[in-house]
């Protein structure tokens, strides 16, 4: 191939797989290399990023954008995860639902739960516990509150309800004030049409 300057050289019509090979001058020594060992390891400085097609992908587990460079005085300040999805709530045993569906967003360990259970038949199934969140509660922080959205038909009568998730668990009981009551306490829910609406914050 004759001497071509850069600009004179076809475009590149797909994006780089990473094993294109480039000549390199090292220690007066002409070598190959490819385009992922050119790059591999080594930071990438620039005033800005824009990913115009495609995202920006973390290739290794546990790496994240690193904010250690604005002042802070926490534990981390590395964004390490991101992630949307669906959980099914659940009562266990024998019990059958006319509405069972739950939603999350989890960032770094902040998770945030919705959900909607409405019991058809409660058979064997659990009065006052939900199961299936998507990550367990972290065991050394305080209580976990959440709020109702929509109660119905529950089986107890109460002034107060609040969805709480357990310490070290995936499980949502329910916290309350009955009418005639001054304390809070847990409260019985589920019956045969109860049906429970509600969001909860904790940390994972």
């Amino acid at each position: 191939m004759a001497d071509t300057k850069i600009s004179a050289l076809p475009a590149s019509t797909t994006p780089l797989a990473g094993t294109e090979v480039l000549p390199i001058v090292q220690s007066s020594t002409t070598k190959q290399v490819s385009v992922a060992n050119l790059t591999a390891g080594r930071a990438i400085s620039a005033t800005s990023v824009t990913a115009s097609t495609g995202n920006f992908v973390v290739g290794t587990s546990g790496q994240g954008i690193d904010f250690s460079a604005t002042p802070g005085t926490g534990t981390s300040e590395l964004l390490a995860d991101y992630e949307e999805g669906t959980w099914t709530p659940s009562i266990g045993g024998t019990a059958t639902y006319t509405l069972q569906s739950g939603t999350y967003t989890k960032v770094g360990r902040l998770v945030s739960v919705s959900a909607v259970l409405q019991i058809n038949v409660i058979g064997t199934g659990n009065v006052n516990t939900i199961s299936g969140l998507p990550f367990a509660r972290d065991a050394n922080l305080m209580q976990a509150p959440g709020s109702m959205t929509f109660i119905s038909a529950i089986s107890s009568t109460v002034s107060l309800l609040v969805p709480v998730v357990q310490l070290n668990t995936s499980t949502v009981i329910f916290q309350g004030l009955t009418v005639v009551g001054n304390t809070t306490s847990q409260i019985n829910v589920f019956q045969n049409g109860a049906r429970v609406d509600f969001q909860i914050t904790y940390q994972t």
